[in-house]
């Protein structure tokens, strides 16, 4: 069975007799666990997905072994988390694991107070109020997050060195999101390389249009993408967008240069869902959440679209490309 298959999967709701609970055929009955999902499943979340169940193996579990996995997804449509939780909470599973963004652990959150919940997330989730100690979490809740003050600066850095002609770098970020890149953060670096910034707020897909429309005017050189949910359920736009304009785009996330953007540099996505994993797998034994502590990442990857620069005619420096943890040719 591959992975997108095994994704669709509901163990507890297959046809049959084969869907039964265990219990009532006679059998020890496995603890379930929640996997709410803000986005689809894909090969992308396939790969997410397998990194948490190999977070789970280690913790001892294995699915359909020892442990069932109910899956939701919201497909995107952030407004149907809340169902998606609480339809969680009635089938009393014995976890929620929340998958990035950090909708789907404000859903579970708002969905149960006594329900053990595993969020990953590339939030602050002090910041966003989801805990209020990182060390000590409180109430029914912990888990993993990838963001990293010190990520706006590093990705201005690397752009700088891939492309150092260039003088205006265009800077992509919701507003909204306070878990984005800090502006003074990145202005500061800025100074260093001698380079300008032109700030483009983005919270919907016409400032994107706008945006772009906007590059030629002010002789945008490259672009950098903060992190944010919406923006990254846009890489594949923003990355077409800017290859129409020969333009380098970098960001956090190691999808975006898979998407045929230039390169990413940030914490990794799959060792947070293999970490909730282990997190969720010592939660059905016993401990309890306010005994883990909230997770900061420990994993930075370095990832360069070879064939792309390439397509830039961008040389992509020796001494970076033997730093790179993935080199996509």
């Amino acid at each position: 069975m591959d992975a997108t298959a095994r994704i669709h999967r509901s163990a507890r709701r297959s046809g049959g007799a084969a869907g039964w609970p265990l219990a009532a055929r006679g059998q020890p009955t496995m603890p379930v666990l929640g996997f709410l999902g803000s986005t689809s499943p894909n090969d992308s979340t396939s790969r997410l997905v397998d990194a948490f169940r190999q977070g789970l193996k280690e913790a001892g579990y294995l699915e359909g072994q020892n442990v069932l996995i109910e899956y939701r997804w919201a497909n995107y449509q952030y407004d149907r988390l809340p169902t998606l939780a609480a339809d969680l909470v009635s089938d009393q599973v014995a976890v929620i694991a929340a998958a990035p963004p950090v909708a789907a652990a404000f859903a579970a959150k708002a969905a149960t107070q006594t329900i053990p919940i595993v969020f990953m997330t590339a939030a602050d989730p002090v910041l966003t109020g989801l805990v209020s100690s990182l060390n000590r979490p409180d109430g029914n809740i912990t888990g993993v997050t990838i963001i990293d003050s010190t990520l706006g600066p590093k990705s201005l850095e690397l752009l700088h060195e891939l492309t150092p002609q260039a003088s205006t770098i265009a800077v992509f970020l919701n507003p909204d999101n306070p878990s984005g890149y800090k502006l003074t953060d990145i202005e500061k670096a800025a100074q260093v390389f001698d380079q300008q910034l032109a700030i483009f707020p983005v919270k919907g897909e016409h400032d994107i249009d706008a945006a772009f429309g906007a590059f030629v005017r002010q002789r945008i050189g490259a672009l950098l993408v903060a992190p944010d949910s919406f923006l990254f359920s846009q890489r594949e736009r923003l990355v077409a967008r800017a290859a129409d304009q020969a333009l380098p785009i970098v960001s956090d996330l190691r999808e975006f240069p898979v998407a045929g953007g230039l390169a990413s540099y940030g914490a990794s996505i799959s060792d947070a869902l293999r970490q909730g994993g282990v997190y969720a797998g010592k939660i059905l034994k016993g401990t309890k959440t306010t005994d883990l502590p909230v997770l900061q990442p420990t994993k930075f990857e370095l990832v360069i679209n070879l064939k792309t620069a390439k397509a830039l005619n961008l040389t992509v420096p020796p001494t970076l490309l033997a730093r790179a943890d993935e080199v996509i040719e």
